[in-house]
């Protein structure tokens, strides 16, 4: 399966080469990602639980970065097994171009082949998931770099401004569908 996309991202190349190296930031863009742990500057290790159709399964792989030419590109390589699930393995060359001093477009090309029972579900599904994980993946590692404004705003919010009253925020406020309760006064005082 190969795959070529590119995305924006309202960031200097140099913050979004330093993002695509941080194992955390990594971690919270992986679909799926319940370990990401860095063995060294080139090497890591993580444990994936993914479901493609009717198959799901924990892979469990090393993840290795190759030909750095930093802050421009790499190429990353991983490999994983998920047990009788089958295992997956592949690469992506990332690029990252500068659209002006404050963002960046990132490229991607990726091949990767899979086998076992996960090779069995046919090529349509597996190709319609691995679009929809990619397009995951770049859009949760976009908002790693670049915070979205609803959270700046309620970030600000929350530093010293209190909510007009009777306004629930977050999903305290989605619970109770922002209506206001009788005692809601007696602990905002408190």
């Amino acid at each position: 399966m190969k795959m070529s996309e590119s995305q924006r991202i309202e960031a200097p190349r140099q913050t979004v080469w330093e993002a695509l190296n941080d194992a955390e930031v990594l971690k919270a863009s992986i679909p799926g990602c319940e370990e990401l742990t860095k063995t060294s500057d080139t090497e890591m290790e993580a444990k994936v639980k993914l479901k493609v159709g009717p198959v799901k399964a924990t892979f469990s792989g090393k993840v290795t970065l190759e030909d750095l030419k930093p802050p421009e590109s790499y190429r990353i390589v991983g490999e994983g097994s998920g047990g009788v699930a089958g295992f997956a393995k592949g690469g992506a060359a990332v690029r990252l171009e500068e659209d002006g001093p404050d963002a960046t477009i990132l490229h991607y090309d990726v091949d990767a082949q899979i086998g076992g029972k996960i090779a069995q579900l046919g090529a349509r599904l597996i190709d319609s998931t691995a679009k929809r994980l990619a397009g995951e993946f770049f859009k949760n590692f976009g908002e790693q770099v670049v915070p979205s404004q609803p959270q700046e705003a309620e970030a600000e919010a929350s530093d010293g401004e209190e909510a007009p009253t009777g306004e629930k925020k977050g999903w305290l406020g989605g619970l109770f569908g922002g209506k206001k309760e009788d005692n809601a006064d007696d602990t905002a005082t408190s």
